[in-house]
């Protein structure tokens, strides 16, 4: 059975987690892993182990424990639904995912900053997840100055097997039965 490796990229309120949702719904045999779920999970139970400053070594040895045995004790197609932005670490993933036998897909979500800061308006979602921000336009705002690194550029054909990139909503379902067609 061939497996995919599906890896979002895109901006707080860009629709990853969203995507990632109505993705597995779609394709049999997959599972979302989510860093926002486990810096919530941490933030819930473990707050007192969070670091004050600093990378969130924490959240990702959880993700990568749940990654690891996702690969190596399961045969499900994985969702990754995190911003993936630097380069870096994408590229490392996509190794790894591709040393695994899995066929990696990256979807880019590059829509407007005008509808993300609308989305960010009307959204119910919690803040708890957010270390070092307290709200998500502080995120925003942190990842539009970002965006003029070296580091945090948007994917390119070469780096994975297939890309997506997704510009407005309406594309989202057009992917998804795309994704589910490579499976």
């Amino acid at each position: 059975m061939k497996r995919l490796a599906i890896i979002t990229v895109g901006k707080t309120h860009s629709g990853k987690t969203t995507f990632a949702k109505a993705l597995e719904k779609e394709l049999v045999n997959s599972v979302v892993i989510d860093q926002d779920n486990h810096a919530e999970f941490l933030h819930t139970y473990y707050q007192s182990l969070l670091p004050k400053q600093g990378s969130n070594t924490i959240k990702y040895a959880i993700t990568q424990a749940i990654v690891n045995h996702a690969v190596d004790d399961t045969n499900s197609h994985l969702i990754i639904c995190n911003s993936n932005r630097n380069r870096k670490g994408r590229l490392r993933q996509i190794e790894y995912y591709q040393k695994n036998g899995f066929t990696t897909i990256l979807v880019n979500f590059e829509l407007p900053d005008h509808i993300l800061k609308e989305r960010i308006t009307n959204s119910e979602r919690s803040t708890s997840i957010l270390r070092v921000a307290s709200t998500f336009d502080e995120v925003l705002s942190r990842q539009q100055a970002e965006t003029n690194r070296n580091d945090i550029i948007a994917p390119t054909e070469e780096e994975a097997d297939h890309l997506f990139v997704i510009k407005t909503s309406d594309e989202v379902m057009s992917v998804i039965r795309k994704i589910v067609d490579i499976a």
